[in-house]
């Protein structure tokens, strides 16, 4: 009932203001019949005539008189909603993403949520700081770590270099330092893989295997973990897309499986349906899922 007052109301303001059913039915861009029986249905809610439609002008009865202020702050205030509600659908979702994801990426993503009327705002952070943002309201939404078996989204994980290795497997034993006095290769675990699905999985190979504490490190960033992975024989945990990126040949690791999962925490859970179900494909291209 309340849409049928507000489109009435507007008839009828439109009609009271050109002194014409057609003319007035044009102001409110509806056919001329459409503005007659939203008048009356109006007239029948309100329980007297609007107009007197003994003249060729549609001329306001002393009821209407009345009515015509109500009616106008009436349609006033539905125009300000529609106009509140535009700008509310332009506000930007704040998205906490992780740090992984390339300017490339995010930008790609963000074009096709604009294609959905989906506006989003990022904030990149490590994995742990994500879901932090979220409780704390910084952000609306996150892309959170979890088990890959978990996950919306998986992205598997290998160990890249910048040495082509012999194989399409790299098994960590291989890397059990010898009499050389050469320092023993390292395994490097970014900042976003420091997490422990997927970090204490990787410190258990490393000590099934016979590796040495230090020959598995946590970096303080992927930049400082590439840096190392360059300038010696060391490898980064790292996905293929990654590694492509950065230049290094990418193996898949021996005896175990590694993936990250993501998922999408939101304050709202609407928040959370959209990205998983909207953009899903479109994330997982951010993430690396190929």
């Amino acid at each position: 009932m309340v849409v049928d007052l507000i489109s009435g109301s507007r008839a009828f303001v439109s009609v009271s203001e050109t002194g014409s059913f057609t003319a007035g039915a044009a102001l409110a861009r509806i056919p001329q019949p459409v503005a007659s029986r939203r008048i009356a249905a109006l007239e029948r809610h309100l329980g007297e005539r609007l107009f007197d439609r003994s003249t060729r002008r549609a001329q306001l009865t002393p009821f209407g008189r009345d009515m015509l202020p109500s009616a106008k702050r009436l349609v006033h205030l539905a125009d300000a909603m529609e106009h509140d509600a535009k700008r509310a659908k332009l506000r930007p979702l704040r998205l906490a993403v992780p740090d992984t994801c390339t300017t490339r990426g995010l930008a790609e993503l963000d074009a096709e949520a604009r294609a959905l009327d989906v506006f989003l705002e990022f904030r990149a952070a490590g994995p742990g700081e994500r879901a932090e943002l979220v409780r704390t309201r910084e952000v609306r939404a996150a892309i959170t770590a979890v088990p890959a078996s978990e996950g919306v989204w998986t992205v598997p994980l290998g160990l890249a270099g910048g040495i082509t290795p012999p194989s399409d497997v790299i098994h960590l034993e291989t890397l059990r330092a010898g009499r050389s006095s050469r320092p023993p290769r390292r395994v490097w675990i970014q900042p976003e893989d420091d997490v422990p699905h997927i970090r204490d999985q990787v410190i258990q190979l490393r000590d099934s295997v016979g590796l040495r504490p230090a020959q598995v490190t946590v970096a303080d960033s992927l930049t400082a973990a590439a840096a190392s992975v360059y300038g010696s024989a060391d490898l980064l945990l790292c996905s293929a897309e990654q590694a492509r990126e950065l230049g290094l040949e990418w193996r898949s690791v021996g005896g175990i499986r590694l993936a990250r999962g993501f998922d999408v925490a939101a304050g709202l859970g609407d928040d959370a349906q959209r990205l998983r179900t909207r953009l899903c494909t479109a994330i997982g291209r951010c993430l690396g899922v190929r």
